[in-house]
C-alpha cells in the first residue's frame, strides 16, 4: 500500500550550528565534513535515496554556499525519471523575513508541496549520523492512518533528559505527550527504565501537515518549530504515533549497527562519532555496501604510506584514511584523515580528526583534537596536549577537552 504513495522528502538544513563553531564559521552545519569523505547531509540523503525516495528538497539558509555546491555537484539524479535533489534557499515568499523555525521553513516553502502534490511528506534533519530505511516507517504510517508518525529511539531514562521525549499510551504507539528535555522522562510501556527520544524525523500525511502549518503560522505565540509546536498540536488532536527506530531493518546491517543514531550537534558529540568509526569493529559500519552512504569522491590518488627506517615509519593504526593522504614517516593512531592530508616524519597524530589538505609538520604532535581544512601545523608544534596553551593561542577547547583549530587558522608554536 505504502509503495503506491507519492512521497516528497524535505530535509531541514537551515540551522546555524553555533555549538559546532568554529567548524561552522565558514559553512552550514550540514556541510561539515564527517568520516573522511562525507558531509553530514550525505547520511540523510543516502537513507532517502536508498529507500527509493528520489524527489527531495533541501531547505537551506545560513552560510549555504558550500552546502549548495555539494548538493548540486554530488546529488544529481535522473531528471528523465522526474527525480531530483534540489537545494532551496530561504526566499521570503511570505514577507520580508527569514525562517523563524523549522515549521516556518516548510510553511514559507509550501509551494514545493503544492507543485509536487505528494501523498506523504517525509521530514528529515540534515545533521544526524545514522542508517535507516524510511520506507518501513512510511509503511507503518499509512497502515495506522496517523496524521504524523515520529521516529524515536529507546534510551535509558537517565539519558533522556537531553532529548525531546515521547510519552506513549498503553498501545505502545499513540503519542500522549511530547516533552522537551523533561527532568523526569516517562518510561515506555513494559520498559519503565527506558524512554522514547525523538530523532527529529517525521512522516506526515500531506493535508494534515499543511493544515497544521497554516494554523501554526497564525499563532503569534508559537516558536514555529516542528518538534516544539507542530507535533504537540497533532498530539492534542490524537493524530500522532511513534515509530520505534530499533525495529528498522536495514539491508546489510549487523547486530552492532542496530539503533545507531548520533546527533552531532556539539563538538564533543561530533568528535565521539568520528572516533566510533576507528574501532576494529565499529558500531557504525561505513562498509555496508547494501545500504551505502553516498557522496562525491574527489579525484585524488590512493593513500600512501612511506618510510620504514628506524623510528621514521609511515603507519596508521585503527584509523580512517582517505584518498590523497600521504603518511610520510609519521604515526597515525585512532584518527580520521580527510582527503589531501599530509603527515610528515616523526610526527604523531592520535585521537584526532584532520580535515582536507591540512599539513602536519615534522616532529609535531596532534592529539585529542579537530583540525579543520587547510591548516599548516609547523614543525615541532604541539596541539591538544596542553589545553591552557591551546586556549592562549586562540584555539577553541570543548567541554570534553577537545582542541579545535579553525579552517586555515595559524598555529603558533
Amino acid at each position: 500500500m505504502a509503495a503506491q504513495q507519492r512521497v516528497l522528502g524535505m530535509v531541514l538544513a537551515g540551522g546555524a550550528g553555533k555549538r559546532l563553531a568554529p567548524l561552522t564559521a565558514d559553512r552550514a552545519k550540514p556541510a561539515v565534513p564527517f568520516g573522511g569523505l562525507y558531509r553530514l547531509i550525505d547520511f540523510a540523503l543516502s537513507n532517502l535515496v536508498n529507500a527509493g525516495m528520489r524527489r527531495i528538497c533541501v531547505l537551506t539558509q545560513y552560510k549555504s554556499h558550500s552546502l549548495d555546491r555539494h548538493i548540486t555537484t554530488t546529488w544529481r539524479l535522473s531528471s528523465l525519471l522526474g527525480n531530483y535533489v534540489v537545494p532551496v534557499p530561504a526566499q521570503q515568499r511570505l514577507g520580508p523575513h527569514w525562517y523563524t523555525g523549522s515549521a516556518d521553513a516548510i510553511w514559507q516553502s509550501l509551494n514545493l508541496i503544492t507543485d509536487d502534490q505528494p501523498d506523504i511528506v517525509a521530514v528529515f534533519g540534515a545533521d544526524h549520523v545514522f542508517r535507516m530505511d524510511p520506507q518501513q516507517m512510511i509503511d507503518q504510517h499509512v497502515a495506522s492512518g496517523a496524521g504524523v508518525t515520529v521516529a524515536a529511539l529507546p534510551v535509558p531514562r537517565e539519558e533522556a533528559t537531553a532529548f525531546g521525549v515521547i510519552k506513549v499510551g498503553a498501545d505502545g504507539r499513540t503519542i500522549e505527550a511530547f516533552l522537551e528535555k523533561p527532568a523526569d522522562p516517562p518510561g515506555m510501556p513494559g520498559r519503565a527504565d527506558e524512554a522514547y527520544a525523538s530523532m527529529g524525523i517525521y512522516v506526515f500525511s500531506t493535508k494534515v501537515l499543511v493544515d497544521a502549518l497554516r494554523e501554526d503560522a497564525g499563532d503569534d505565540g508559537s516558536r514555529h518549530d516542528m518538534g516544539g509546536d507542530i507535533v504537540p498540536m497533532l498530539v492534542r488532536e490524537g493524530a500522532a504515533q511513534v515509530y520505534d527506530f530499533l525495529t528498522n531493518d536495514v539491508p546489510g546491517a549487523e547486530p552492532r549497527d542496530a539503533g545507531y543514531w548520533r546527533d552531532v550537534g556539539t563538538l564533543d558529540s561530533y568528535f565521539d562519532a568520528q572516533m566510533d568509526l576507528c574501532a576494529v569493529h565499529p558500531v557504525f559500519n561505513l562498509y555496508n555496501l547494501s545500504w551505502p552512504i553516498l557522496t562525491h569522491v574527489p579525484s585524488q590518488p590512493p593513500a600512501k604510506f612511506v618510510h620504514d627506517d628506524g623510528d621514521r615509519v609511515g603507519r596508521a593504526v585503527n584509523s580512517v584514511v582517505s584518498n590523497g593522504v600521504i603518511v610520510s614517516g609519521g604515526l597515525v593512531r585512532n584518527s580520521v584523515l580527510s582527503p589531501g592530508v599530509r603527515v610528515n616524519s616523526w610526527s604523531r597524530v592520535e585521537r584526532a580528526v584532520i580535515l582536507d589538505n591540512t599539513r602536519i609538520g615534522r616532529h609535531a604532535v596532534v592529539e585529542n583534537a579537530i583540525v579543520d581544512k587547510n591548516v599548516v601545523v609547523p614543525e615541532g608544534a604541539v596541539i591538544g596536549v596542553d589545553k591552557e596553551h591551546d586556549r592562549a593561542r586562540g584555539f577553541v577547547v570543548s567541554e570534553g577537552g577537545i582542541t579545535v583549530v579553525g579552517k586555515g587558522q595559524e598555529v603558533p608554536l
